[in-house]
């Protein structure tokens, strides 16, 4: 299923009419950070036991996903401040309606078949990295610019494409926001994509400790519970 719902939406955050006009990207990257995090990242991604396969499987996918949608979210961080400072010199809501409108018919025009290739877990990820790179959901964004009923409507309309533009990007607790940013962060220092910071800083040594020891708690777990399994078989065997 295609993401064809919210596909205006998405257009509006991507480029604006000036998007033409490449921005270069002013941030430092912390080389010192970035190289650790990947560090750890190797550590806890990469196993040779036949048991991640699967997952390792389903991470190339995902990287295939960010490196396919990151660059629309970062242009939707881009062009946010251009939209908003075109907005704000308008004096009359009529004159905000009739720039937005021709904002949008414009973008929707110029963007919109690319966007509709996107799958629905392609609008999954980039209704995250929205939020990533701009510090407000998508919901949030809309709400701005439009009626708060225009919002409603267009998160409910979402949902029908498991969408739900209210996601936030939360790569201390969810797991694939985890792995969405360590790959974004290779990602940069290969210099694959152009980095921007997210608009919320995030403590690379933290995230990668905080994950490190949530592993590493799991798979001890792991290894209690089998060797009470294999306790329990033996017993029973001598019964």
């Amino acid at each position: 299923m295609r993401i064809t719902a919210f596909l205006p939406i998405v257009v509006l955050f991507t480029v604006s009419l000036q998007a033409q006009v490449v921005v270069k990207d002013s941030v430092k990257t912390e080389n010192d950070t970035t190289i650790v995090f990947s560090s750890e990242m190797d550590e806890l991604i990469i196993s040779k036991d036949k048991a991640f396969e699967e997952e390792q499987r389903k991470m190339r996918i995902l990287e295939r996903r960010v490196l396919k949608v990151y660059p629309y979210a970062k242009l939707a961080a881009d062009n946010l401040v251009i939209l908003n400072a075109n907005m704000a010199k308008l004096k009359t809501e009529r004159e905000k309606k009739k720039y937005f409108k021709i904002a949008e018919n414009y973008l929707e025009n110029e963007f919109g078949d690319r966007l509709k290739k996107f799958s629905r877990k392609d609008g999954q990820i980039l209704i995250k990295l929205i939020n990533r790179q701009t510090g407000k959901t998508t919901y949030a964004l809309v709400k701005d610019l439009k009626s708060g009923w225009k919002a409603f409507w267009s998160n409910n309309t979402a949902k029908l494409f498991d969408l739900n533009m209210k996601d936030e990007y939360e790569p201390f607790t969810d797991l694939e926001d985890f792995y969405i940013e360590s790959i974004l962060i290779k990602a940069f220092n290969t210099n694959r994509l152009q980095k921007q910071n997210p608009a919320k800083p995030i403590d690379l040594a933290e995230l990668a400790a905080t994950w490190k020891e949530r592993i590493n708690q799991s798979k001890k777990s792991r290894e209690e519970r089998l060797a009470k399994e294999k306790a329990a078989a033996s017993t029973n065997k001598n019964d």
